[in-house]
């Protein structure tokens, strides 16, 4: 199984470096990590007592796979989940905050714990988390992916300036959704033609 590390490295790799999208309300980023981030973290990288965006682009790849690490990973707690659910909950995490923890509570409110959807990976979320992987190991993890997927889809309906995160110009399956579906079973990947008729009521 691939580890954390590994992941956070991918993620690193596949944000890229500085890039500051008016459409992303994340604003100024570099290798996934956001300027606001860095503010609240108080990483001064290069000691001018501010945090700024020249201290963004200073941002080393080892520092972003760190920060990851510490903050995206270790301090939500994200190990007390099973271990087949922490990568693909790690990855989604640097994307979307607790909302990756959400999605998950929700799944398992779906299949009949008793949940809220806080955002907070706590004793009841924890032993939920591995009740149902016990119950159900080669299926929990995919049930995650297919939950993430929909998120996605459904944040762009929400909010036509994400789509393209989506959907790719051609109408492809966009970033979120190949990166959701490659912690899925191939089997349950939307066919072109599926993932196309879900996006087709977008501009």
């Amino acid at each position: 199984m691939i580890s954390v590390r590994d992941i956070a490295d991918q993620i690193v790799a596949r944000e890229g470096g500085f890039v500051n999208d008016p459409s992303d309300p994340g604003g100024p980023t570099k290798y996934g990590v956001t300027l606001r981030t860095l503010a609240a973290l108080g990483l001064d990288a290069n000691g001018d007592g501010k945090v700024s965006v020249a201290d963004l682009k200073a941002l080393t790849r080892a520092q972003a796979s760190d920060i990851f690490l510490r903050h995206y990973f270790q301090t939500p707690r994200l190990d007390l989940l099973p271990e087949a659910l922490q990568p693909s909950v790690f990855d989604m995490y640097v994307n979307a905050g607790a909302g990756a923890v959400r999605v998950l509570q929700r799944l398992l409110i779906q299949m009949g714990r008793g949940l809220t959807a806080d955002g907070v990976i706590g004793p009841k979320t924890a032993l939920a988390a591995g009740l149902a992987f016990d119950l159900a190991p080669d299926h929990l993890a995919d049930a995650y992916g297919i939950a993430r997927r929909n998120y996605y889809y459904a944040l762009a309906d929400a909010r036509p300036a994400s789509r393209k995160y989506a959907r790719r110009r051609d109408g492809g399956k966009g970033g979120w959704i190949t990166r959701a579906e490659e912690f899925i079973a191939p089997k349950y990947h939307l066919t072109e033609a599926q993932h196309r008729a879900r996006v087709s009521a977008w501009a």
